[in-house]
């Protein structure tokens, strides 16, 4: 659910008008809902109440420092991906011992930030990494916390680039080696070993792929803890989807019955990765229609925003539902909606009945509020868009537009060329 909905035909977030965000702040905006944030997070995290569970937002989703602020000081944790996200993490007030650190390729520097940071974990994804981890924890005279991630070659039915646990995949230590890796990791002087973990996939509308890992996972754990290597955290990742279209993914709920079902009786905390199935649905991107043309093959909606604020259509083929602004009679037309970058790539919806927009109308691009702004970029050299967080009856510029200045900033001219 969300907290954006139609009063006397114009589309609110809580209790702001987006109309009125539009005139004061000007488009394209990301806009975020207080309350849909506070609602996704409480609903999956009462969905665990009966075991012991850490919720760690997966940062990769939705970076804003306020919005980790919000859900920092809920409980949640934090799933980070680099040192810049462990900055942002910290710098929005989340407990350093709920942090949880995956990514195939942390540098060195990163790995000491963590270090002295004293991160829950480190998920490890390879055998030379976490020989550097030992390493390195030496070297500061530390004990490294660390996970293996586990791959458990369990297909995730979704699409192939937000796949993760496959064989074919990057990511993690195949499960046929675990056990030797496990002892290995085991007898370092500058590892203790605390977790297991694994991470098929994002946008998982099937909970069987999530209880198959599980499954997988709970026996490697009990057969660990009869060697003697105690595991004290199981991390399942995130990858519960959401609505965008016509999917019918499970609640938070009926995921949580599934997993608790799977686990009882192995006695870990159980740490858990979500980030789309909290922020997904809880932001939209509004944009401004700039000129409307028509070909014999289809209509076409140009908007002032494009594939370099919302990238997911591009990348992944993705469908965001639009909506306009302001309900009105419109006719639906079949055509593209697209942005002035220069990239014929450059829609943000394609091949689709769409409403007849007309120009000036403003639109909202529904489920937005992950992987939305945090895949942003300035191509193009286009200032990235303002992030405005609704709470109630006011709204905050949680993140201001960038000006042209700011494109140019860390850039210089030799004068000896």
């Amino acid at each position: 659910m969300h907290h954006f909905h139609y009063k006397d035909g114009e589309m609110f977030c809580e209790e702001v008008p987006l109309k009125k965000i539009a005139a004061e702040v000007g488009t394209p905006f990301y806009v975020y809902s207080a309350a849909t944030l506070k609602r996704h997070f409480e609903v999956f995290d009462a969905s665990f109440e009966e075991v012991p569970h850490i919720i760690c937002f997966a940062v990769k989703a939705n970076s804003n420092l306020a919005v980790l602020n919000l859900l920092g000081k809920l409980g949640c944790g934090a799933d980070i991906v680099s040192g810049g996200e462990l900055y942002r993490a910290l710098k929005a007030g989340i407990d350093p011992k709920k942090i949880v650190y995956a990514g195939v390729g942390k540098t060195e520097e990163e790995i000491e930030f963590a270090l002295k940071s004293d991160i829950l974990m480190f998920n490890i994804e390879s055998f030379q990494e976490l020989e550097k981890i030992n390493e390195i924890a030496g070297r500061l005279n530390k004990k490294a916390r660390i996970a293996l991630r586990v791959n458990p070659n369990v297909d995730p039915k979704t699409h192939p680039y937000i796949s993760t646990g496959l064989k074919k995949n990057k990511f993690g230590i195949p499960i046929e080696n675990a056990y030797q890796e496990y002892e290995y990791a085991a007898s370092l002087d500058n590892i203790e070993v605390v977790g297991a973990h694994c991470h098929i996939g994002s946008q998982l509308t099937d909970v069987s792929p999530f209880v198959d890992a599980t499954k997988i996972m709970v026996e490697m754990v009990k057969n660990l803890k009869a060697k003697g290597i105690n595991i004290k955290y199981l991390d399942l990742g995130g990858g519960l989807g959401i609505k965008y279209n016509e999917e019918m993914p499970p609640s938070p709920k009926e995921y949580a019955d599934k997993i608790i079902e799977v686990i009882k009786g192995l006695d870990v905390t159980l740490v858990f990765e979500p980030g789309r199935v909290i922020a997904g649905n809880a932001g939209v991107l509004v944009t401004k229609v700039l000129y409307t043309k028509e070909t014999e093959l289809k209509h076409f909606k140009i908007v002032d925003a494009a594939m370099n604020d919302l990238m997911r259509p591009t990348l992944y083929g993705s469908f965001h539902d639009v909506k306009p602004v302001k309900e009105c009679n419109y006719k639906t037309v079949y055509g593209d909606i697209v942005g002035p970058i220069c990239e014929t790539g450059d829609f943000l919806a394609k091949d689709r009945n769409i409403p007849d927009f007309q120009q000036g109308d403003l639109i909202a691009v529904m489920s937005a509020g992950a992987y939305g702004f945090t895949m942003s970029s300035n191509y193009n050299s286009r200032p990235r868009v303002p992030e405005i967080l609704v709470n109630k009856d006011k709204y905050y510029i949680v993140r201001r537009r960038e000006t042209y200045d700011d494109l140019i900033g860390p850039e210089s001219i030799s004068e000896d060329l």
